[in-house]
């Protein structure tokens, strides 16, 4: 068992798309990861469509990982409306899916998670007025706030780390067309992140925006988009970060 002073490696990376076609490309990923390290975390859009075969095809590359996996779900993994199969499928190979809940990781590295949502950021988050689809709307972006906080607010580990797919700072959506950044994501993620004292966030959604920003209060946060982080130079297949 690891003490809590020593280092600890987590591996991160969202938007994986992963499609029926798509056996043995993920496999240097897991082969890359069960090397270097410690737990591997996925940040949504597992699947292109949230075809529950698309996920057997992800888990069938899973299926070697030697280390824990942990994840959330993102948009496109809701979109056929068999989200809890899905979820199942990847159960099968030790992948858990969290959803305003936590997960703790050799008991000193404890894992916030949660999909997230649209609404915008800072002065320009959209607000609960008018109409009821746009009161609906930004209740959602509440609504994943509070199952962030909450699950933040259970974690009494050393280290926290939070995962989410939508972003919850402008600064990892910039290089993304400027019309649709406001629906990457909100800054009501941000709160319950800089109250709780996360050490690091990691997210997905912006395939086009920037690999990095941090939190009002400085809590570094990374945009680990699969998309993304091939066009580095060298390309990655995921982000490594010691804590």
């Amino acid at each position: 068992m690891r003490a809590a002073t020593d280092p600890f490696r987590v591996a991160a990376v969202g938007d994986l798309h992963c499609r029926e076609d798509h056996r043995g490309r993920f496999r240097e990923l897991v082969r890359q990861a069960n090397a270097e390290a410690h737990v591997l975390l996925l940040c949504g859009d597992l699947t292109d469509r949230g075809l529950p075969r698309e996920a057997a095809t992800l888990a069938e590359e899973l299926s070697a990982l030697r280390i824990p996996c942990l994840g959330v779900l993102g948009n496109h993994d809701v979109e056929a409306g068999h989200a809890e199969e899905v979820e199942e499928i990847l159960g099968r190979v030790g992948v858990r899916l969290l959803a305003g809940d936590h997960s703790v990781v050799e008991k000193v590295l404890g894992v916030a998670g949660v999909k997230g949502f649209g609404g915008g950021y800072g002065n320009a988050t959209l607000q609960a007025f008018g109409e009821g689809t746009v009161r609906a709307y930004v209740q959602e972006a509440v609504n994943e706030s509070l199952r962030l906080e909450a699950a933040l607010g259970q974690l009494d580990t050393p280290r926290k780390v939070v995962i989410t797919h939508y972003a919850p700072i402008p600064g990892t959506t910039e290089g993304e067309n400027p019309e649709i950044r406001p629906f990457l994501g909100t800054s009501r993620l941000m709160g319950p992140i800089d109250r709780y004292g996360a050490q690091v966030v990691f997210h997905g959604h912006a395939h086009h925006g920037s690999p990095e920003g941090r939190t009002d209060k400085g809590v570094p946060v990374f945009n680990v988009a699969y998309p993304l982080l091939r066009r580095q130079d060298p390309p990655l297949r995921f982000r490594l970060y010691e804590l």
